[in-house]
């Protein structure tokens, strides 16, 4: 039986917390009084996966059943959500791969032969053969990849692109020429949270730069008052009038899947734990985890983090049309991770992790620490933010300059030009957006290597502007100060100088929230 998320208050029988930093964890101490909050258990899963995919399938909310819509000598495109999600990656087999073979099935049956396969990458990197092997299982892509009917979205080969149309506020909607001209386009998410699925999907995954900077833009950002709350997101605003434009040009089959918050395996389940239920054994595995990481090479610690394997357990599927899909897909996930808190804070305090949704298999930059911590996290809400306007966000991690030369090469150059002139979001969007964006290089390096495209970290850039639009100080601790300085922010050694140096800021006796994640949660702060 799955218990609600806790909110609880630091006192002196509290024992020292576990707070991700990067590629490792501290143990820290929280002042007296400070609010503490985890996120819920696990919800049961579902007992019998194949099962529950068939029903959603064959009993799709507000659309046909699958089966009743495939027939032989039509075009099937299948896409589905890329490397960026699940984070952690999900043990194998991927809910993506289970699904997919359950559609070619049926499609089989209907004498369907021509099916393609597509990564919804976006401006994300290409997939590499073996992550998409991971993700889909070997039967899918041995039986689609050699020929390439399994392929990653190129968002920047015109002959590959088509215009749907226009929105009522002039959006340019555009995406994959084969999903835009098949019979049916059935897309497959990954729900991790809230921000994922609906009309996020294909009107987002699969478009192109000339649709996105509509919404990826410094001004849609900054009034994206919660990533995970669509309804007051601009950024979603924008999407949901685009994906209203493709359901008169596209029949759309969307299922979404919601997973449970297991999200480490055996060997860190003590961080599935509160603190106070650990045993002698989850704190000698603590202690073990923490010596061993501080012992090892950098290089070491990232391969040993990057090749954690989440054992997610299914929580439940819906299929069908694109929204009412999305209603069922919300209702779950914030029974998984809601959690009410009572009131803002002057402080809030965030670890970032070892990953997110652009540094799989590869490293956390400066920049993709920054989204994380003041973009996801920071936008883990629902109604208000955790940390009050002008108030102070703490975060913690090391945030070296290290860069991955073949996933992020326009991010060394956006740290060592672009944030050196300017870190204001609406600046930086003026001056450097278009060049970066039109770049041949950039724009080669995407469609042929596997690099993030061009404006890449530009869009990580904006998605922190709501965080540096409502904070009056964002401090770092234990980071390096070069790397948090080009950045705007401020570095601290501990949590007791962090929370000295926001004194301007929250006066000498703030009140703390801490949010206790991963495993993920969505603060729903009256």
């Amino acid at each position: 039986m799955s218990r609600p998320g806790l909110v609880l208050e630091v006192d002196d029988r509290t024992p020292p917390l576990v707070v991700h930093e990067g590629d490792g964890f501290r143990l820290e101490e929280f002042p007296r009084g400070t609010r503490v909050v985890y996120p819920p258990e696990s919800l049961p899963s579902v007992p019998d996966v194949e099962a529950a995919i068939d029903h959603a399938l064959r009993n799709p909310i507000d659309a046909r059943p699958l089966p009743d819509q495939l027939f032989a000598g039509m075009r099937l495109t299948i896409a589905f959500d890329d490397i960026s999600l699940a984070l952690p990656q999900m043990t194998r087999p991927d809910i993506r791969q289970r699904i997919v073979e359950q559609v070619l099935t049926m499609a089989a049956a209907a004498g369907v032969d021509d099916v393609e396969l597509i990564a919804a990458n976006a401006l994300h990197r290409r997939m590499t053969a073996d992550e998409l092997r991971y993700m889909l299982g070997e039967r899918v892509f041995r039986s689609f990849y050699p020929q390439g009917k399994l392929r990653n979205h190129d968002a920047e080969d015109p002959a590959n692109m088509v215009h749907i149309g226009v929105t009522d506020r002039g959006e340019d909607v555009e995406i994959n020429r084969r999903a835009a001209e098949s019979d049916l386009l059935v897309y497959v998410n990954v729900n991790l949270v809230a921000m994922d699925g609906g009309h996020k999907s294909v009107p987002i995954g699969l478009t192109s730069y000339t649709s996105l900077k509509h919404h990826h833009n410094s001004h849609t950002m900054t009034h994206s008052r919660s990533f995970m709350d669509h309804e007051r997101s601009a950024m979603h605003h924008s999407a949901w009038r685009m994906g209203r434009v493709l359901k008169d040009h596209l029949n759309i089959f969307q299922v979404e899947t919601t997973l449970d918050n297991e999200c480490f395996p055996t060997a860190y389940g003590f961080m599935q734990k509160r603190e106070w239920e650990w045993s002698v054994k989850d704190q000698a595995a603590a202690l073990a985890a923490r010596r061993g990481l501080a012992l090892a090479p950098t290089s070491m610690r990232r391969r040993i983090f990057q090749g954690v394997r989440a054992p997610y357990g299914l929580t439940g599927i819906s299929a069908g049309e694109v929204e009412a899909v999305h209603d069922a897909t919300l209702e779950r996930l914030h029974r998984q991770q809601m959690v009410e808190l009572d009131g803002q804070s002057d402080v809030m305090v965030l670890g970032v992790p070892f990953i997110g949704p652009y540094n799989v298999n590869s490293t956390m930059n400066p920049i993709l620490a920054a989204c994380m911590g003041l973009g996801y996290y920071f936008n883990s809400y629902r109604g208000k933010p955790v940390v009050r306007e002008g108030g102070a966000v703490i975060l913690y991690h090391p945030v070296p300059a290290a860069f991955n030369a073949l996933h992020h090469p326009s991010y060394v150059d956006f740290y060592d030009e672009v944030l050196s002139v300017s870190t204001k979001p609406s600046v930086i969007e003026a001056k450097f957006e278009e060049q970066y964006a039109t770049d041949p290089w950039y724009t080669h390096l995407y469609r042929t290597s596997h690099a993030y495209h061009g404006v890449h970290p530009f869009y990580m850039w904006y998605w922190i502007s709501h965080a540096l639009d409502h904070c009056g100080d964002i401090i770092w601790v234990g980071a390096e100060k070069r790397s948090v300085e080009r950045m705007g922010f401020r570095a601290a050694s501990t949590l007791d100088d962090a929370l000295a140096m926001a004194q301007g800021t929250v006066g000498r006796s703030p009140s703390i929230t801490f949010l206790h994640n991963p495993p993920h949660l969505i603060a729903d702060v009256t």
